[in-house]
């Protein structure tokens, strides 16, 4: 495990990224100095909180929950190097209790009749869909702002987020509120970031990650020998390939409403009936093919728009062609992720990796 730097240096690096960022995007304006700003001194804040886990789970002040909790991630953590060929560094060997629900939130925006989300651009990232902020308030000053403008906004907390391996990302203790599995596919996600990351194309970077959480963590139930476990999480993956398929619905619906020559007031109008449809096939499936389970109510029960809709596509569309591609490498990480590096290096890799047809 690497060094970990002292506040000290940890403020000084920091600071001369910051001057560099200044620099750089002086011109946009004080609005985008000011989001840098924000971006780094909330990451320098949970940098400088961080505690080594191995120390944490030595010291007897520990609490008993957190104790296990942490052991259990320290096992999880070595499972992603040794098992999946994910980096093997000072990511998420240490821990950060950061007193909140969600480490930030992210914005998502779209016009009123298109589901093409807005994006914003940004050094060493690129292009993404969103904006994440380290407040809250925030976060919701820039929906409002977004709203006047004529957008769709979405808002919704983030329980952790990977620097693509430019800083030691911690363990988050939001990251630790669900179960075991939960946390695994949180770290095997995150890491994935790390190994494997396109410039400027959200939507296959997060299929990529997920595609190594789902195997990994599928994995990782196996090798506990938790048959229970891993039933439970293919059920909870079953149900999330229903959801994104019934919102995938309503979005091809919606961009025929979009492309017709109808009025303003007539889209907003279909725009409406199709959410409700939307809503309402949500119930029918909930009760009937799910026996009841209300896991995804909040999302059904709170407003949905174009940017909702968008920011949901940018986790779910890719995933099925990179399991495929997953197999056809016969569950051999390294191959996997060289095949998928060449993809990546294509210039229209969504067709390259629906098409592809061999690992090599």
């Amino acid at each position: 495990m690497g060094r970990q730097a002292s506040g000290g240096q940890t403020v000084r690096r920091v600071l001369r990224i910051l001057a560099a960022l200044t620099m750089a995007f002086g011109v946009a304006g004080c609005t985008s100095i000011s989001y840098y700003a924000q971006s780094l001194e909330g990451h320098i804040r949970i940098m400088a909180a961080r505690k080594n886990i191995g120390r944490l789970i030595r010291d007897p002040s520990t609490p008993t929950a957190l104790r296990s909790k942490l052991t259990s991630a320290s096992a999880i953590r070595q499972f992603a190097t040794d098992e999946l060929a994910l980096p093997d560094n000072s990511s998420y060997r240490s821990y950060v209790d950061i007193h909140r629900d969600a480490v930030t939130w992210a914005v998502f925006a779209a016009p009123q009749f298109s589901l093409a989300p807005k994006t914003w651009c940004f050094p060493v990232f690129g292009c993404v869909p969103y904006r994440g902020y380290f407040s809250r308030k925030s976060a919701t000053d820039s929906a409002v702002a977004l709203q006047r403008q004529g957008l769709d906004v979405y808002v919704t907390g983030i329980t952790a987020y990977s620097t693509l391996g430019w800083s030691s990302d911690p363990l988050l203790s939001t990251m630790l509120r669900q179960d075991d599995t939960y946390l695994a596919s949180l770290v095997f996600h995150e890491l994935a970031h790390q190994r494997l990351y396109v410039e400027g194309d959200s939507a296959f970077n997060e299929a990529f990650a997920v595609a190594v959480e789902t195997t990994g963590t599928r994995k990782w139930l196996r090798a506990a020998g938790d048959r229970a476990g891993l039933r439970r999480y293919e059920v909870a993956r079953k149900r999330n390939a229903d959801f994104l398929k019934l919102v995938a619905k309503t979005r091809d619906e919606l961009a025929q409403v979009y492309g017709s020559p109808r009025t303003p007031r007539q889209m907003a109008a279909a725009k409406a009936a199709a959410i409700d449809t939307l809503r309402l096939r949500y119930r029918h499936m909930r009760d009937r093919r799910w026996a009841g389970y209300r896991g995804y109510d909040r999302w059904f029960d709170t407003p949905i728009n174009n940017a909702k809709l968008a920011a949901t596509s940018v986790y779910g569309e890719q995933v099925p062609a990179f399991l495929r591609l997953f197999d056809l490498c016969s569950g051999d990480y390294p191959r996997f992720y060289a095949s998928v590096r060449r993809i990546a290096d294509k210039p229209s890799r969504a067709e390259a990796l629906k098409a592809v047809n061999s690992c090599e």
